[in-house]
């Protein structure tokens, strides 16, 4: 579809990913009148983060990653951020399976696979605090089916890639969700686009790259494309503006001038992943196989050993191993992190540089691994790999988060590195930004619903969205922490339309 320097839409999106595909269709599924217009630097949707390799594909409901279950002084473990991203993971299940039923999503199985998430440790210290982080999620009905075992043979039958050429003497242990799943999140955004596009009053743009954001008199945003093709700007004005351009969100956040962005800095962080294709060790390993992280590294550099399904196709995935660049997208440029920097967030980088000396150190030495070293981590998980089997991949770039923390960074000297997401709006609701990494994709309705509820509360009413908002998701305005019978209703539900598995 042409573009026209008339066009006025309700909604613009900016970034054809997971996060502005699923924006765009919550948005077009509570009012179909909306005019919504998705703009994209590149030549199809879902070609950063959002592509199948990437990420890992893992339907992070907090199952198995170990990051989000630290241990406290005492001993005991906290399970309060893993309980949160559990629950938000069900409001995707939810989204999907609605989709799926009004028949806008042809095939589940096109996207979802079902996938055991385990945790394993080896060392009797890993095997004590898992021991505990199972005692405490298997007590709570959102954790109903964990599996635990130090027995060497039960778990070689969960994962025997892991367990064969394994030293006899070493404690292990691991824990399983069989409930886990692997997702094509670029598949599931090409299906998302594809009947966002079927749609009256939805335009998608590609080789359309926003340059520019300006509030006009009348309290729109006019925004400014670049024809990365063909050269020549264009200007359209919107009621609202998401962005959500992943690692590009930070430069456009700068661009609005909005006050509630000042201060915010992105720290990027690549990663290279390990990928097998051969059938016959693919064949053998069906899990997501997670550890534990190395002290001082990032929640997304956590080694885990991973069954993908991608294009219909079963491989192996092994990483991340982190690493540092200056872009801020994969197709970025390397001045990507220079021309971020601003009068108002420098104070706040460097005392972020200053308090994360640990991590700063765990990224100069894995960009300084050898091949060799890499292979042996890979090793620690799978002792009998052959490095003929495996090639090297370049999974997505992440832009790590830096927010102030003073209000609206006005003159903060200080900084939090964030390694979630965050979600930055305007005082007067007209636009908002979506910040940082992991576990966003699978969080991705829970984003879309905070959109919702942050932007458009005159919305949410009795006589506008609300009736639609919990057709769409039947569990909103329910605590899925507490409410253990509405927990289990959903999931059963779900997993059914889904095909994935239930307990």
């Amino acid at each position: 579809m042409s573009l026209s320097s008339t066009d006025s839409p309700d909604v613009v999106l900016i970034g054809a990913g997971i996060m502005s595909a699923t924006l765009g269709t919550m948005l077009k599924e509570l009012d179909p009148s909306l005019s919504v217009t998705l703009f994209e630097s590149l030549h199809d949707c879902a070609q950063e983060s959002s592509q199948g390799w990437n990420n890992a594909g893992t339907g992070h409901a907090a199952n198995c990653e170990l990051n989000y279950t630290p241990q406290r002084n005492d001993g005991s473990v906290d399970i309060a951020k893993a309980l949160k991203v559990n629950t938000q993971f069900d409001l995707s299940r939810q989204l999907w399976a609605h989709l799926v039923r009004k028949g806008a999503i042809p095939d589940p199985q096109a996207f979802i696979h079902a996938c055991p998430h385990l945790s394993f440790v080896w060392g009797a210290d890993n095997v004590a605090f898992l021991r505990e982080r199972y005692r405490t999620m298997s007590a709570h009905h959102c954790y109903h089916g964990m599996e635990f075992s130090e027995d060497r043979m039960q778990i070689a039958q969960w994962a025997p890639l892991i367990m064969e050429g394994r030293s006899a003497d070493e404690p292990v242990a691991a824990t399983r969700m069989i409930t886990g799943t692997d997702v094509d999140y670029g598949a599931l955004t090409h299906l998302l686009v594809r009947q966002l596009s079927q749609q009256s009053g939805f335009a998608v743009h590609y080789h359309q790259r926003v340059v520019d954001l300006a509030r006009t008199d009348g309290g729109r945003w006019r925004v400014t494309v670049e024809d990365v093709e063909h050269g020549g700007r264009t200007e359209v004005t919107a009621r609202f503006v998401f962005i959500g351009a992943g690692g590009g969100s930070l430069p456009l956040l700068q661009k609005s001038g909005i006050p509630e962005g000042h201060g915010f800095g992105g720290f990027p962080i690549s990663g290279i992943w390990l990928r097998c294709d051969v059938p016959a060790l693919a064949e053998r390993h069906q899990a997501k196989v997670y550890g534990k992280a190395p002290s001082g590294s990032p929640p997304m550099s956590v080694p885990h050993l991973d069954t993908r399904i991608v294009g219909g196709q079963r491989s192996l995935l092994f990483g991340p191993y982190a690493g540092f660049s200056t872009r801020f997208l994969k197709h970025g440029a390397l001045t990507d992190l220079f021309t971020s920097l601003r009068h108002d967030n420098i104070l706040p980088l460097l005392n972020v540089a200053k308090d994360n000396m640990d991590l700063t150190e765990y990224l100069i030495g894995q960009i300084f691994q050898s091949a060799n070293q890499q292979f042996a981590m890979l090793q620690q998980f799978f002792p009998r790999a052959l490095k003929r089997d495996w090639q090297e991949a370049v999974a997505g770039q992440r832009v790590q988060t830096i927010k102030p923390t003073g209000q609206h960074g006005l003159l903060s000297k200080k900084g939090e590195l964030e390694f979630g997401t965050e979600l930055v709006s305007a005082a007067d609701r007209s636009i908002a930004a979506l910040l940082g990494a992991s576990p966003g994709a699978s969080t991705a309705a829970a984003i879309a619903l905070e959109v919702l509820e942050t932007c458009f509360p005159e919305r949410l009413t009795e006589d506008g969205w609300l009736p639609a908002l919990r057709r769409i998701l039947p569990t909103y305005g329910v605590d899925l922490k507490s409410d253990a019978a509405a927990c289990r209703q959903s999931r059963a539900e779900t997993a059914k339309v889904l095909g994935i598995v239930d307990v």
